[in-house]
């Protein structure tokens, strides 16, 4: 068992029955009241964010997992087909694992896997992710001054909303968290 002396951004531990991640924490030690620990937790199956106060020296299940880098090398049906970097080990992992981001993965991307024993327990994409526009309405010269938003088609098959000056073939930086348009890349 570990306690709230342990905390590190990234640890995970098992609390309320579900596996959280440590986003960041504080100590806190407000004058004549106790000290606490205001922590920002991370669920690893749903992606949802919470902040709690633990006390100082709390005890919390720590709950020890090892990351690999993998590389995804395509979608088989209902599951995609990652490549183990190391080892060179191929193996397949479901759509649900993967989560929302799965619409903004292509081919020979690598992610990240924590494993709990032989267990995936999460799936870390890369934030930010640079993809082409296969199909939009054609962009007018001037149109970058407005913020009036078009849809646009990715190689992925994911639809965003982008400004209007971006046209077919641009190369195009998306926020995978979000599913938002960031920049235009050369």
């Amino acid at each position: 068992m570990a306690s709230t002396t342990d905390f590190r951004p990234g640890m995970v531990m098992r609390w309320n029955n579900d596996l959280w991640s440590i986003s960041e924490f504080q100590h806190v030690n407000p004058g004549n009241w106790r000290a606490f620990v205001r922590a920002k937790l991370k669920n690893l199956k749903t992606g949802r964010v919470v902040e709690h106060r633990f006390r100082a020296g709390e005890a919390i299940d720590q709950v020890r997992v090892e990351r690999k880098t993998c590389q995804y090398l395509y979608r088989e049906n209902a599951e995609f087909v990652l490549m183990d970097n190391e080892t060179y080990d191929q193996f397949n992992v479901t759509a649900d694992t993967i989560g929302d981001g799965q619409k903004f993965l292509k081919e020979n991307t690598n992610i990240d896997l924590l494993f709990d024993g032989a267990k995936i327990i999460a799936v870390e994409i890369p934030l930010f992710i640079n993809l082409a526009v296969t199909m939009t309405e054609p962009g007018l010269k001037g149109d970058t001054v407005s913020n009036t938003l078009k849809a646009a088609t990715l190689e992925t098959g994911a639809t965003v909303m982008v400004p209007l000056f971006v046209n077919q073939g641009d190369m195009l930086k998306i926020d995978t968290r979000t599913g938002d348009y960031v920049e235009r890349v050369k």
